[in-house]
């Protein structure tokens, strides 16, 4: 009797244990589905945007950024998202014709409108930044350049967007904007990880890069000199990125951006013509061009040269002779005095160059149509005979290889290389083993190299960082929940298999 008994209390025991066992399975499972499902889940979109557009001195262009709302050490995490150039000039150009501007505006404000989501058209900030085309109309007329800037924000705030202001930014600001972006861009700011995350890699941000910057209007260099000394503060911007500062060198060369400085060769040459012809090395033996001496003498940038000339026209005669043409150029650069340790031409204080260095805008334009950006061609001696052997080339030979390019730009090719060569290499002194440094950018990870996406970077401090709605599990407590529900699942299968097959052994245990 005592037997039958204690077989019943042993089924029903057997029987309670394993739909213990069983329940924990279900919770265990249920609860590796949870956390499986928590930290895969996609989160809602919670992303800002801004838009900026960069007045330059030849050309307008917008750009369209977009970042999370939880920013990384206080700085927004921002990309390029789209690119428009609007159609037409600079807006310096616009001084007689405001009226356009709305027109002028048009195409690329309405692209924005369907690129950002309607929800977002209110708190999308925009802001637009003139550059050196801007700085000489102010030094021509303050007033003209504010009736210009006016126009442009009348047009602006007459989209749905929050319009920020528009504005003449400085070179100062031009050059520091470009350097963050290229290093944004290489991810110089942010901290980088090894495989075993508790070893980091500190130095990395130290490793900066700095930005050579060609306009129109300007050039800029940029770049954290070693050992810096202040001889010269207003060269200096001290920046905070990513929870760290950086103390840099920065200085914006106005009218020394290559169509200017094309403008200032012919002003100082013409001085020697007695007949309004000038033969111009810088240009392709055969090409011929009449410039309007009025025109020549109309930027700033020319007054030092301005005289009575007995001629109204100019007449420019190629002879493609690169020697000649770098010695022309070379007189633009005045290196006959320096108040400091060093200089760059001009008396303008310049540290010793240090480190890598990304050339941008115009640099890279005009040396990827030289194909003179690859790492195969990093020699001066290489560039220089490849530059010597383009300028030579006959003027109808050049337009007809290069029949898609506008005579505008393909006929001034020329003396852009040997500028752009004799600029780096003379006026920034760059040297024969430092020129390996130089590298020729035009995107870096699917965004343009230069000021603009500086210049959000930096703005995106000013905006508040939003906590997402739902936040995933670290990793490590992720990991950790994931081992420990599947042992318990796995330890609950392995026991209740085992009191299936063998009840007695598992009694006799317990016994």
């Amino acid at each position: 009797m005592e037997d039958i008994k204690d077989s019943e209390v042993k089924r029903f025991c057997s029987k309670n244990i394993l739909v213990i066992l069983g329940f924990s399975s279900i919770i265990a499972v249920i609860a590796l589905i949870a956390v499986g499902m928590t930290q895969n889940k996609p989160l809602p979109e919670n992303v800002k945007y801004g838009i900026v557009l960069d007045a330059g001195s030849s050309h307008t262009s917008l750009y369209i950024y977009k970042w999370p709302a939880e920013k990384e050490n206080d700085t927004g995490v921002v990309h390029q998202i789209e690119e428009c150039k609007v159609k037409g000039p600079g807006i310096s150009k616009y001084i007689n014709k405001s009226n356009e501007i709305d027109t002028y505006l048009t195409e690329c404000m309405e692209r924005s409108k369907k690129v950002i989501p309607s929800s977002q058209h209110q708190e999308t900030p925009v802001y637009l930044g003139a550059t050196a085309g801007m700085r000489l109309l102010r030094m021509e007329s303050e007033q003209s350049a504010e009736r210009v800037l006016d126009a442009v924000s009348r047009s602006l705030s007459n989209y749905p967007f929050d319009f920020q202001g528009a504005r003449i930014i400085t070179g100062q600001e031009e050059g520091a904007y470009g350097w963050i972006t290229i290093n944004y861009l290489l991810g110089k700011f942010t901290q980088t990880f090894s495989w075993l995350s508790f070893v980091s890699h500190d130095n990395y941000g130290d490793e900066t890069y700095g930005a050579l910057d060609l306009g129109g209007a300007s050039t800029q260099i940029t770049f954290v000199p070693l050992n810096y000394s202040m001889e010269s503060p207003e060269n200096s911007l001290q920046f905070r990125l990513y929870g760290k500062d950086y103390l840099v060198y920065t200085h914006s060369f106005l009218c020394y951006g290559k169509d200017q400085a094309l403008w200032q060769k012919l002003a100082k040459d013409i001085q020697v013509s007695s007949n309004g012809i000038l033969r111009d090395p810088c240009f392709h033996p055969g090409y011929e061009k009449v410039v309007n001496v009025s025109e020549l003498y109309k930027t700033p940038c020319t007054k030092r040269f301005e005289k009575t000339l007995p001629f109204d026209k100019l007449q420019i005669q190629g002879t493609g002779d690169y020697q000649k043409c770098k010695e022309s150029i070379l007189d633009l650069f005045n290196t006959s005095y320096c108040p400091y340790s060093q200089c760059a031409f001009n008396g303008i204080f310049l540290p010793p160059l240090q480190g890598s260095f990304g050339a941008f805008s115009a640099f890279y334009f005009v040396m990827d149509f030289l194909n003179l950006t690859s790492e195969k061609v990093s020699s001066q001696e290489k560039m220089t005979e490849i530059m010597a052997n383009f300028c030579s080339r006959p003027w109808e030979e050049i337009r007809t290889s290069f029949a898609e390019v506008k005579e505008k730009y393909l006929s001034e090719y020329c003396f852009s290389g040997v500028y752009i060569l004799s600029l780096l290499l003379q006026g920034y002194h760059f040297s024969n083993d430092s020129w390996e440094q130089i590298h020729f950018m035009g995107k870096i990870q699917g965004s343009n190299a230069g000021w603009t996406l500086g210049y959000m970077l930096n703005l995106t401090n000013m905006i508040p960082a939003e906590q997402p709605s739902s936040a995933r599990l670290p990793h490590s407590i992720y990991i950790f929940l994931m081992v420990l529900f599947s042992l318990i699942l796995v330890a609950v299968i392995i026991t209740g298999l085992f009191i299936c097959n063998k009840p007695s052994y598992f009694w006799k245990e317990m016994v």
